[in-house]
This record gives structure tokens, C-alpha cells and sequence, in this order.
């Protein structure tokens, strides 16, 4: 074993970290320098950091970053003092540094001396503001109540046996009868504080002695009691005890954890709404159980889809109508088809700095032909991650809190910076865009369709915000024309011009045999393609990476038959986005009919897509697709009953461009029924380790079969002293009519006797024409040799 004591480089490390911390709390700051350990195991190295002090508490997963690289997710211990990694990574033998990285990245303890004036924020593709605000008060006065069975009231899985509080506070309007439900689930915040210290701590649940536990449920009243003025009934409920356990104890980070304890507070208030159980006296008859929306805030927006995904695998699941992740987690990219969602991403984000959330969004897109619902995703332009939650924000908390983006000097997001949202700003932000999808989609009221729908409308109450939006219509309100996910005979790349389709980043999916996006951005730039921490291999959000050399290039997509009739539709809609090479472009949209009739639009007229993003250094700035839409009614002139194709031509001399989505769409939220889809889980598995390389037959099991083949990507990762080959990604296809399928996961045995039996995880993701049930398992491999 080498043991690396207290130099230099340690010293960098400390600082880095140091620069990270989220909180002001005295217990997160990391004065002395760490040490780190590194022990040959079967298949790698363990590596391992020990901290003089607590890791701050974050929504994003800490990392270990060798000489400067991140060799992925670690796993920390309870007291949030140590770190470990096993890694094949040869670098890993003898760093010369170890460092604590987060979302791909190494904190820089100061911020960069050459730092410029950042370029003007790119500006919103306004659509005018809306008669109507979402947050003004509705007609109802509104009642404040809670109810709190204990801090050990449930056991989620997967937390080793600790449980966890169930606790909320309601807004209830004043009204009777029976009316829709919408629950808010905070993120992971420290669990308890010492008011005499002012410090916080978040390793023992419940609270040790001397300290009281923070109500980060507490701080989402203005958005609440918005909605309670327009009828809806809101319960914003409690998860210390899974803060408090998530890291060290779980292997998913808490999502299952999260998602049954708001199961556990549905069936609650589904007796409640009855009469009946604890909570009959404050919810009789006032619950539609049919009508519920759901709201979580970073780790809590992984954990509503998690809840969403458990309430359509019973067999009688209440009427989840719209999921609203918020500025989320998303570690294995699950999909939601079938569910109206909104995935609100704050653009200066430092916490969950690479906008992971964006998977969400994206993976579902295609996951389900059928798919009935539409979705949204909005990147809040100045927003950190904290400040939509006041008990997280300084001013405004009762508790320790702090502003997550650490870089005040930054010019775009530094807490001086002119295009910084303040945190009252920031929360009305929130409070508009979280009132406004619920009434929307719950409620039917359309006059918020152009917050979430592309067509750039604005809230008053949203003031000087600016925010980005892209959305997706119903399957039944929208006619593919070319997703450019592949590049089929239907699409031609033709003149100066090169067009290819490109996935994921950094050469993380070469298995896919596609090319790598963004490929001179960091893990934290690009949210599309930033690698998922239980998914880093498997391939992200394929796109058409399109580059001319002069205005002759173009591509162009045939619009089939059956659908050339495009009256019906509001829209032709694609998103688009500069590449990390391209600093200005443009292009020219050309709609062409059956009778060789064209009508011509510049993107840059219609759109601000094409525009860059403001920021100077990493996280900064981002490439995110933005939706370019025209109207069908710009059409003028064409036979709209009978359009032949969509051209794509360049409109600058030279540029590269990423594209996706290009479709007629029209306006409508679609609905939400439980998912006919089946649920697709991991089967655990035991094996001997063997005498040399083998492998160990792993089962994908369906909840019922499909008329259609289900598609499956599934990833191993080495945990514990695995006897691992390597980290692997690989698609399993389950026929129609099957209801399971196995694949191969490499080993490599020995002839060594070893003392413990060894594990890794396999984890399913990003489905296609199927949910994820159990997506987490378990291969352990036990050791065959005699001591």
C-alpha cells in the first residue's frame, strides 16, 4: 500500500474543496490538507482520500480526480470524512495528485486571473408577455396546516435498514370538495444544525443531541399558496432521514428511497381524503387522487420521477397527471413517457453544475411511438440552485444556508454580475414557471401553453428574467419529419457541407459506433451529453453535427407521403445549437411543396438558437439545443395539404451546427393515463469468480410482454474490489412477445485466494418502448480459491 502524506499537491486539493463548500457552516470547511491511500485489488486499484473534515453536503455526487482527470462517482462514508474509488484506471497506480471532483470537474480554488468581460446573455425569443400571470392569487383563501407522524415513521428501501421521517406541510384552499393535489419534494440539504454553533451536520438521523433538524420542505410557501388560491391542494413534505443516509448507505443515491417516501405520503393522503387513517381530520373529501402533480427540487426531481415510474408499476396507481423536475439530479436516466413533465434547469447552476437533468428531457423524446404527453425543458438564465428554495438562502433561511455558485468574481453568474438573478428575483422565477405548468396541465388553462411550448411568452411576475425553451408535442399533435437521431434515406446532406450524427462526449460511448458531440467542452458545458454517473457509457442524445465550408451546404429531409399534409399543425419546430467551434452562424429554413412552390425563413429572424451562450470558463458557457419555431401560418403561398420537403441551407459562409427534432407540431399538453408500457428490471446475481476470464449471464426481466421489441441500455460498474475487466455499456434488445432477456457481463477470475466475496453494480437505462422498474442490481462475485 502507498500512503501519500500531507505535500503539495494535497494541499491544491484541500483548497479546491475548500472552494466548493455550499454552506457557511464551520463544520464543511476543510482547513488541513488530505491524504490519500492506494491498494491493489483484483482488477484495479482502491484508491482512497481521507478529509479532516465533512464533505459539503451537495445534490451532485462527489468524485475522485486523479493528476487532474475524474475517474467517476466514490463512495463516501458516513461520517462524510473519506472517499474511495475502485478504478482499472493505470493512473490510479501512483497519482501524483488526488483531488475531490464534482460533475466531471475539479473546483479551482480561486477564481481566473485572465477572466474577460463576458459577451451580452443571449437574449429570449420573446413572444410577448401573457394577459394572465401564473402567480398572481386566485379566489380562494388559502389554509396552513401539517401533520407529522415522527422522525422514524417509514423504512425506504435500500437505505441498510435506517429509516426516515414522515413529515409536511399543507396548504389547503378554502373551498369544498374534492380538488387536485400537487406534492413538493425538496432535495439533498444538510438534515440537522446546532443553533448555538450555527453549524450543520447530515451523518446521523435523527438529529443528535444539541440539534435540531431544517425544514428545507418549508421553503417553497409562495408557490404553494399560489396554488392553493386557485384550488389545488398542496403538501410539501420532509426527507432528512434520506438525506441523512443516501450517500453512503444506497446504491442509487436515494432515488428509491425518495420515490417511496412519496408513495408513502400518497397512500396516507389517499386514506386521508376518505376519512380515514392520521390524516382523515385535516384531507376528508378534499383529494382527487386521479389529479395529482408532482414537484422535486434536485435530488427530490430524480426522486418524483422515481415516484411516478413506482405508481405505474401497481396494479392500481393514482392519476399522476404532470411531474415538474427542478433543477434535478438525474444519475441512471430513467425516461417518463406518458407524463406531461417540465425540467426547469438554472444556467448558473453550482451544485448540479452540468444540468443533468436535461437526460430527462431528452431520453423520453422518442422512448414511446405513442407517447401522449408533451414535455418541456426551460434553462433559467442568472438562477442558481438554491435560491428557488428560501430555507436554502441566506436572508430568508432559518438555518445555515449558502449561494451554491462559489465564483463571485465570475462575470456572468458571480453574485455582483449585472445578468445574476437576485434570490427574490430567482424565487419569482420559480413561483411562476412551478404555478404556471400545474395550472396548465392539471388545470387546463391554456393561456400558459407559450411559457412551455417554444413560442417565447413571458410572465410579468417573471420580471426581468430571461428563460429558454424548448418543448415537444404529444405523439398524436406532431409529424416527424426527421429526428436526427440517425440519418436515413430521407435526409440528404448535400453541397459544401458534411453532416453526421454524433452522441454522448469525450469518446465515453465509442461502443455505439457514432462519433462523439462537444467535443472540445467539458463534462460540465454540454448537458445532452454529459455522462451519467451510473450510466457514463451508454450513448446520450444522438444529434446531427451539420458543417459547411460555404453557402452551397445544406441538408435536406423529404417529408413522407402520409404526412405531407400539415394544415393541422401550429408549427414547424427543430432545435439547434452552435457548436463549440462556431462563434457565428446561420441558416435558412426552406419549406417546399409537391409543386416545387418554396417559402424561405432566416433562423436568426424566428429564433435566437444560433446565438452563444455568455460565460468564459468552465461550467461556462453551455451549448444547449434551443427550439427554432415557425409558424405555420408564416407558410404564406405554399400548399400546405401537400408540403414535399424541409431544407436546412447555410446562410453564413462557413459554420457547424448541431440539429435535432425537426417536426410539425401542434399545441397541446396531451393527457396523462397510467403507462401502457411495461416495466423493465435487473435481475441480482451470484457467481464464482472462476480460474481466468469468464463471464456471468445477467437476465433483463419485463413486467408483461410487448407487441414491440424493447430496447435496454445496461452498464456495469465496478464496486468494492470487483474482479472487473473493465466498466461496460451495452444495448439488450427483449423480442416482441418476450418477457426477458440475458446478456454477458465480463469477469476476471484468478487462482488468488481473496477474504470477502466481491460486487459490482448493473444498472438499466434509457429504455426504449419500456419504463424502468428495478433498473438496480447486483452481481456478486465470490472467490472460488482455497485460502
Amino acid at each position: 500500500m502507498r500512503v501519500h502524506r500531507r505535500g503539495r499537491q494535497a494541499a491544491v486539493a484541500v483548497t479546491a474543496l475548500a472552494a466548493a463548500v455550499l454552506s457557511v457552516s464551520p463544520v464543511n470547511a476543510a482547513p488541513n490538507p488530505p491524504a490519500w491511500t492506494v491498494e491493489p485489488v483484483q482488477g484495479g486499484h482502491r484508491l482512497t482520500l481521507k478529509l479532516d473534515a465533512p464533505l459539503p453536503v451537495r445534490d451532485a455526487v462527489p468524485e475522485l480526480a486523479v493528476d487532474g482527470r475524474s475517474l467517476g462517482p466514490a463512495q463516501e462514508s458516513p461520517d462524510g470524512r473519506t472517499l474511495t474509488i475502485v478504478t482499472a484506471a493505470p493512473e490510479a497506480a501512483d497519482p501524483s495528485s488526488v483531488k475531490v471532483a464534482w460533475n466531471g470537474e475539479v473546483p479551482s480554488a480561486t477564481a481566473p486571473k485572465s477572466a474577460k468581460a463576458a459577451p451580452a446573455p443571449a437574449p429570449s425569443a420573446r413572444g410577448g408577455e401573457l394577459p394572465v400571470d401564473p402567480a398572481d392569487p386566485g379566489p380562494y383563501s388559502v389554509k396552513v396546516t401539517g401533520y407529522d407522524l415522527g422522525d422514524t415513521a417509514m423504512e425506504p428501501s435500500g437505505l441498510g435498514g435506517r429509516k426516515a421521517e414522515v413529515r409536511a406541510e399543507a396548504y389547503l384552499p378554502d373551498k369544498r370538495g374534492k380538488g387536485p393535489l400537487v406534492l413538493f419534494l425538496h432535495g439533498r440539504h444538510s438534515a440537522c444544525y446546532d443553533p448555538v454553533a450555527w453549524t450543520t451536520s447530515n451523518s446521523q438521523w435523527p438529529c443528535p443531541d444539541g440539534q435540531k433538524p431544517i425544514d428545507s420542505y418549508k421553503g417553497y410557501q409562495e408557490p404553494a399558496k399560489v396554488l392553493a388560491s386557485h384550488g389545488y391542494t398542496v403538501v410539501s413534505i420532509s426527507a432528512n432521514g434520506v438525506n441523512a443516509a443516501d450517500n453512503p448507505y444506497s446504491d442509487d443515491r436515494g432515488a428509491l428511497a425518495r420515490g417511496e417516501l412519496v408513495m408513502r405520503h400518497l397512500d396516507l393522503l389517499a386514506q386521508g381524503t376518505k376519512g380515514k387513517g392520521p390524516l382523515g381530520a385535516i384531507f376528508d373529501n378534499r383529494l382527487d387522487m386521479n389529479d395529482i402533480g408532482l414537484m422535486g427540487h434536485s435530488r427530490g426531481g430524480e426522486g418524483v420521477v422515481k415516484a411516478a415510474l413506482l405508481n405505474d408499476g401497481r396494479d392500481h396507481p393514482y392519476g399522476i397527471k404532470a411531474v415538474l423536475p427542478l433543477a434535478p439530479t438525474d444519475f441512471a436516466r430513467a425516461t417518463l413517457p406518458n407524463i406531461p413533465m417540465g425540467v426547469l434547469l438554472p444556467y448558473c447552476d453550482g451544485d448540479v453544475s452540468n444540468q443533468q437533468g436535461q437526460h430527462f428531457y431528452d431520453d423520453t423524446l422518442y422512448a414511446d411511438a405513442g407517447d401522449r404527453a408533451f414535455r418541456a425543458a426551460q434553462l433559467v438564465m442568472g438562477a442558481d440552485h438554491n435560491f428557488f428554495n428560501t430555507e436554502w438562502t441566506p436572508g430568508t433561511a432559518h438555518f445555515p444556508a449558502g449561494d451554491d455558485w462559489s465564483n463571485n468574481a465570475d462575470p456572468v453568474c458571480g453574485n455582483t454580475a449585472p445578468t445574476r438573478l437576485s434570490a427574490a428575483e430567482q424565487y419569482k422565477v420559480g413561483t411562476a414557471y412551478i404555478a404556471g405548468f400545474f395550472r396548465l396541465v392539471q388545470g387546463g388553462e391554456d393561456a400558459f401553453l407559450p411559457l412551455f411550448d417554444g413560442s417565447g411568452g413571458t410572465a410579468a411576475s417573471a420580471g426581468r428574467a430571461v428563460v429558454h425553451t424548448v418543448a415537444q408535442a404529444p405523439a398524436k399533435e406532431r409529424s416527424d419529419v426527421a429526428a436526427f437521431t440517425s440519418l436515413p434515406g430521407s435526409v440528404t446532406v448535400g453541397g459544401a457541407a458534411t453532416g453526421v450524427i454524433c452522441a454522448s462526449m469525450l469518446d465515453r460511448s465509442i461502443q455505439s459506433g457514432l462519433p462523439s458531440c462537444a467535443t472540445r467542452l467539458t463534462t460540465s458545458q454540454a448537458p445532452s451529453w454529459t455522462p451519467a454517473t451510473y450510466a457514463p457509457n451508454v450513448p446520450a442524445t444522438p444529434v446531427l453535427h451539420f458543417t459547411w465550408t460555404d453557402p452551397t451546404g445544406y441538408v435536406a429531409a423529404a417529408v413522407p407521403a402520409r404526412a405531407a399534409n400539415v394544415k393541422r399543425y401550429d408549427a414547424l419546430t427543430f432545435r439547434a445549437a452552435l457548436d463549440e467551434s462556431t462563434t457565428a452562424a446561420d441558416l435558412t429554413v426552406t419549406v417546399v411543396d409537391d409543386k416545387g412552390y418554396s417559402k424561405s425563413v432566416r433562423l436568426s429572424d424566428v429564433s435566437d438558437a444560433l446565438t452563444p451562450f455568455p460565460g468564459t470558463v468552465s461550467p461556462l458557457p453551455k451549448t444547449w439545443l434551443r427550439t427554432v419555431r415557425i409558424p405555420v401560418s408564416a407558410l404564406k403561398g405554399l400548399k400546405l395539404s401537400s408540403v414535399a420537403s424541409v431544407r436546412l441551407s447555410a446562410a453564413s459562409g462557413t459554420g457547424s451546427v448541431y440539429l435535432a427534432d425537426l417536426a410539425f407540431t401542434g399545441a397541446d399538453t396531451g393527457r396523462a393515463d397510467a403507462s401502457a408500457l411495461p416495466q423493465v428490471s435487473v435481475r441480482d446475481l451470484t457467481v464464482p469468480e472462476g480460474d481466468g476470464p469468464g463471464t456471468a449471464t445477467m437476465t433483463l426481466a419485463l413486467s408483461r410482454k410487448s407487441t414491440v421489441p424493447v430496447t435496454v441500455n445496461v452498464q456495469s460498474i465496478a464496486s468494492g474490489a470487483a474482479p472487473v475487466i473493465a466498466q461496460v455499456a451495452r444495448q439488450v434488445v427483449v423480442p416482441a412477445g418476450a418477457t426477458a432477456a440475458s446478456f454477458e457481463v465480463p469477469l476476471a477470475g484468478d487462482t488468488i485466494a481473496a477474504t470477502v466475496a466481491q460486487s459490482y453494480q448493473v444498472v438499466a437505462s434509457a429504455p426504449e418502448n419500456a419504463e424502468i422498474g428495478d433498473g438496480f442490481a447486483r452481481l456478486v462475485v465470490t472467490d472460488d480459491d482455497a485460502a
